[in-house]
């Protein structure tokens, strides 16, 4: 395999391979906002958090997906993420079903988790590219995709039919090895800012 499971350590945010035991915390996060009513996201209801962390550990047992439970500097778990998709041939995955607890959006967490993901796909695993994908309609996933330096590479029309019955258009982007310099700079820079903020 090319991609395994790990434990990647940030300032304010560590990343650990997802278990049923972060199922309290992360029905306790799932009910804060009430996140899983939002009908374009696939946020698991605090009941389904149990199942949800089943499904994505037999996807990497499957090698499909690298399943993370999202801890604050507290140790606590705040919300899922996951490497995705994972063409392990060519070195390319998505990072998806992303999903924090109200009280942590946009606190710098989400920055800090992208970069430390970003950086072990690059400079770890060697990636040729990383993806992301969201709802068209899913502005606020959109922009901070697009925050992050990432490219539109377009819109995949009637893409996947969602548990209520309607078509998503799904909305692409990617980051390339290329892009990584780049990015990385302009992810340090918004790290830094959210620690000055903090203070």
């Amino acid at each position: 395999m090319w991609a395994k499971p790990v434990t990647l350590k940030g300032n304010i945010a560590t990343l650990a391979p997802l278990d049923q035991s972060h199922a309290a915390d992360l029905a306790e996060a799932s009910a804060d906002g009430a996140l899983h009513q939002l009908w374009y996201t696939t946020v698991p209801s605090p009941n389904d958090v149990p199942a949800e962390i089943t499904r994505r550990l037999t996807l990497c047992d499957q090698g499909t997906m690298i399943p993370f439970a999202i801890l604050d500097a507290s140790g606590r778990a705040v919300g899922m993420t996951t490497y995705m998709n994972i063409d392990h041939s060519n070195r390319r995955l998505e990072i998806g079903s992303t999903w924090y607890r109200k009280s942590v959006q946009r606190t710098g967490l989400n920055t800090e988790c992208k970069w430390l993901m970003l950086h072990h796909a690059f400079e770890t695993l060697n990636a040729i590219a990383v993806e992301f994908r969201t709802h068209v309609i899913n502005v606020q996933s959109r922009r901070a995709i697009e925050r992050l330096g990432a490219k539109q590479d377009g819109i995949l029309r009637a893409h996947m039919i969602l548990s209520n019955g309607t078509l998503r258009d799904t909305a692409v982007y990617s980051i390339t090895a290329t892009d990584w310099p780049t990015t990385k700079a302009h992810l340090n820079f918004q790290r830094q800012r959210h620690r000055a903020d903090s203070k």
